[in-house]
């Protein structure tokens, strides 16, 4: 008996070498991922995890002689647990809640696609882009969870859980324990709230039912991808992963907008060209595959500050020069995109964050963080300055050969600073190295900041209308402050409330932005939200706060938060965190071999019974302990309610994740089939049978759509036309185009008091539009003429006085604006044809018989 024991504890201990060693390959894979250096655990993780809830076992142990001990355990309560003499617990046994390679992969690879999805798709910024990925997202998880709920067997004899435990415990009920015990799960709540704030907007009434329902799904978009990423952060490959998923999107972000400037990539709108010296010095600025140069100049620093860092790891310690040259192979590039955007928002952001992280790092860690900055950063100014000098727009043989010298001084320099530095010589290497970062680090700020400075010599007056902004923004904020307005507040309401016709479709700062949609309950959602992420990040991954430092200051400065990018970035900052800390959690469990044998002593009895009811999930809190019926009816009665009660919330939470998806992936198919159907309208010829017919049917799939309603309105009769349009201002009352179209046809109609009712809305609702003035005044004018021809003398000259009234106030605006020192980013002025309609209604208006040949009124402006 004591041979055949000893020969298995042999065997044993053999699986337990191999098991060991497969298991820090996959540690260690996990840490030099990327290029990045690998760093101990204790240096991610600030605190222990005695009273960490994700630990597989209990800290309890009751050691006997043979160093064999009894410890409870949530996963198997019928053995005690046993130890070699190395006292090591096996990893395979370990990592068994993480087992199923094949569902790590899938979500990885679906994690990655939705994200590139975001790149490639202009940041999903327009709804139109938002549809096909919220389907794609919607529809795989939707089959990923069917297949879950068939993939999911009884347990094994030997890890059954009791009878008296599962009772009534159905296939889907099992599914919502699986699901809550992934570390992280509580992340979904917080986009989960801002959806179901958009989703009350859309159903009780806002500014835009349409701009409520795009943010709704938006978000809905976002929860699901922070399921997802949760999910993937507690496999055991979830940190490779999640590392391999950052390298890809922050490379093409990056090299596409490179070589798109180069001339190698075409990229259209890519980067944006303008004539206005305070919006770009050299005429150009790169907004690569986002399409807008600030955002894309935060995206870019969010990458480059984190590859800074994973570099400066690699530098610390002397490493292979290969292994050197890959850690700060994307610096160069990342830092000159992020140059070449010449956002002054996103310099001062990713600035700000450098030197947080610089403070941060500990004393023996901050020189190797100014190696890896000095020579890429010189190289990335000049190559700026190069491209700059010929509008990003150089001939590709040069632009290539520039690209290509500054990428290879960028790398030699850091190689030769870091032998420098790494030297066993005495003190001439060191010194040397630190002459070499101060010039490096001046020459890249004179170069850089001269284009700043070139900006600031042209004008302020960008700076100035982003404050107007801010003021108008915090003026309507306090109407509504504490629920918002609904979705695309500040896009529906801004040209009615502006103190100056600047052009603003977004009010440029994250946080107002949100509260205009969402008041305080969306602030205190997001600032929680990005609070205890930071937190997360802050302790178990010190390396990504400041990316998510440029994310948080950079939004508070632009628009980037409309831009769903962005928050998959942020999301997938934060599920990197929880990889790494679930990561750290294994490593330390790993010093302990785990063997299961059946104990039958009483104490062992115990034991078990002790262990089931510790192994008991949220859901089975509720179960009766015993199989008997009790003694006592009442008592009986409690614990039936009880198990009647924890099974209702089972299932209610499964039928809510399944309408929640299912719902999502219905009315978004409707949306993108909306959107089909009106490209295609808007393909045919105006006024054509086929144009109707697809409007008709774009108006079915989406009926919340101011622009269908109103290219469909244009091609029907007029009164079916009236009632269109006004059935839509439910949907979108603060839309100004819609009470144009409504005007037109009441004058039409020869209804000139109506006509002008609906057209003072109009101008209320914008009052810097010069040309809907324009087009107001002509109808008006008609309106007088066709009531004058009717025998409505009296009506036709109260319609024109009307008029009158419109054109003076229009007069007076644009001379105010003509005379002021505001910014006229709209270009609102007197509109050619309107002296020639004013006069007219004037006119109309007096006693004297009206003129009814003049050429200004034959058509509308």
């Amino acid at each position: 008996m004591k041979n055949r024991t000893m020969d298995k504890v042999v065997r044993y201990r053999r699986g337990y070498a191999a098991n060991e060693e497969m298991m820090e390959q996959v540690f260690e894979g996990s840490h030099h991922a990327n290029g990045t250096e690998s760093v101990d655990n204790k240096d991610l993780c600030n605190g222990d995890n005695k009273g960490s809830k994700d630990s597989t076992y209990n800290r309890e142990h009751t050691y006997n002689k043979d160093d064999t001990y009894k410890k409870d355990d949530k996963n198997n309560p019928n053995g005690a647990i046993q130890t070699d003499a190395s006292g090591n617990f096996s990893q395979s046994l370990k990592c068994k809640r993480y087992s199923g390679s094949g569902w790590t992969v899938g979500l990885g690879i679906l994690s990655i696609v939705l994200l590139l999805a975001g790149c490639l798709s202009r940041g999903l910024y327009y709804s139109a882009d938002l549809y096909p990925v919220l389907l794609i997202a919607a529809g795989s998880i939707l089959i990923m969870f069917l297949l879950f709920l068939v993939g999911i067997r009884p347990q094994k004899a030997s890890e059954r859980i009791p009878m008296s435990l599962v009772q009534g415990q159905g296939r889907l009920e099992r599914i919502v324990e699986k699901i809550f015990r992934f570390p992280g799960m509580w992340r979904v709540l917080w986009p989960l709230g801002m959806m179901t704030c958009f989703g009350v907007h859309a159903w009780a009434g806002s500014v835009s039912k349409q701009g409520s329902m795009d943010e709704m799904l938006r978000w809905s978009l976002l929860a699901m991808f922070t399921l997802l990423t949760a999910i993937l952060a507690a496999r055991t490959d979830g940190t490779r992963w999640l590392a391999c998923g950052w390298q890809m999107a922050g490379g093409l972000l990056v090299l596409s907008g490179i070589l798109a400037v180069c001339g190698i990539l075409p990229l259209p709108f890519g980067v944006m060209r303008t004539a206005d010296p305070e919006i770009s010095s050299a005429g150009a600025r790169l907004g690569g595959l986002l399409q807008y140069p600030n955002a894309y100049g935060a995206v870019v620093g969010m990458y480059a500050l984190e590859r800074l860092i994973a570099a400066a790891r690699v530098i610390a310690r002397p490493v292979p020069a290969g292994r050197l040259i890959a850690a700060v192979l994307p610096l160069m590039p990342a830092q000159a995109a992020l140059l070449l955007s010449e956002s002054r928002g996103a310099w001062l952001a990713t600035g700000c964050a450098a030197v947080a992280a610089f403070a941060l790092q500990r004393r023996g860690a901050r020189l190797p963080l100014l190696l890896a900055t000095a020579a890429p950063l010189a190289c990335a100014a000049w190559l700026y300055r190069q491209l700059a000098a010929a509008q990003l727009a150089p001939a590709p043989v040069p632009g290539l050969l520039a690209l290509a010298g500054a990428w290879a001084a960028a790398l030699l320099g850091t190689l030769l600073l870091c032998r420098l530095w790494h030297s066993s010589a005495a003190k001439a290497p060191r010194a040397a190295a630190l002459t070499a970062i101060v010039l490096a680090g001046a020459a890249a700020a004179l170069m850089a900041v001269a284009s700043t400075a070139d900006r600031l010599a042209a004008g302020v007056g960008t700076g100035v209308s982003r404050l107007q902004m801010w003021r108008d923004a915090l003026q309507l904020w306090t109407e509504a402050a504490w629920l918002g307005h609904g979705g695309d507040t500040w896009r529906n309401m801004f040209r009615a409330i502006q103190s100056s016709p600047y052009v603003g479709g977004e009010v440029h700062n994250g946080l107002l932005d949100l509260a205009l949609d969402t008041g305080m309950l969306g602030i205190l959602l997001v600032t929680g939200w990005f609070l205890l992420t930071l937190r997360s990040i802050f302790h178990f991954a010190p390396q990504l706060f400041p990316s998510v430092f440029v994310f948080g200051l950079h939004g508070t400065m632009d628009f980037d938060w409309s831009f769903t990018l962005f928050w998959m970035l942020f999301i997938w900052l934060g599920a990197w965190a929880v990889a790494l800390k679930t990561e750290t959690e294994g490593v330390q469990r790993s010093g302990v071999t785990v063997k299961y044998t059946p104990i039958r002593s009483k104490s062992g009895s115990k034991l078990r019974s002790k262990s089931r009811f510790k192994s008991r999930s949220l859901f089975l809190r509720y179960l009766p302990t015993q199989s008997h019926p009790s003694a006592v009816p009442m008592r009986s009665f409690f614990h039936i309610f009880q198990r009647v009660t924890a099974r209702l919330i089972r299932v209610s939470t499964v039928m809510i994740i399944l309408s929640w998806i299912g719902g999502t992936v219905w009315l978004t198919s409707r949306y993108a089939v909306a959107e089909v159907q009106y490209r295609q309208a808007m393909s045919e010829p105006d006024g054509t049978p086929a144009q109707k017919m697809h409007l008709m049917a774009a108006l079915q799939s989406n009926p919340n759509r101011s622009d269908i309603v109103i290219s469909l309105a244009r091609t029907l009769p007029g009164r079916e036309a009236e009632s269109l349009l006004l059935n839509s201002l439910s949907h979108s009352p603060m839309h100004p185009q819609i009470y144009i179209e409504l005007g037109r046809l009441a004058a039409q109609f020869g209804e000139g008091q109506q006509a002008g009712e609906y057209f003072e809305k109009a101008i209320a609702l914008n009052r810097y539009d010069g040309i809907g003035q324009s087009v107001a005044l002509y109808w008006m004018e008609q309106a007088a003429r066709r009531e004058w021809k009717a025998g409505f003398t009296d009506r036709a000259q109260q319609t024109a006085a009307a008029g009158v009234q419109m054109y003076e106030r229009y007069q007076l605006l644009a001379e105010e604006v003509e005379a002021g020192d505001v910014r006229n980013d709209r270009r609102f002025v007197l509109e050619e044809h309107a002296p020639g309609y004013g006069e007219n209604l004037r006119r109309l208006a007096s006693a004297s018989s009206p003129p009814f040949t003049p050429e200004l009124t034959k058509r509308s402006p």
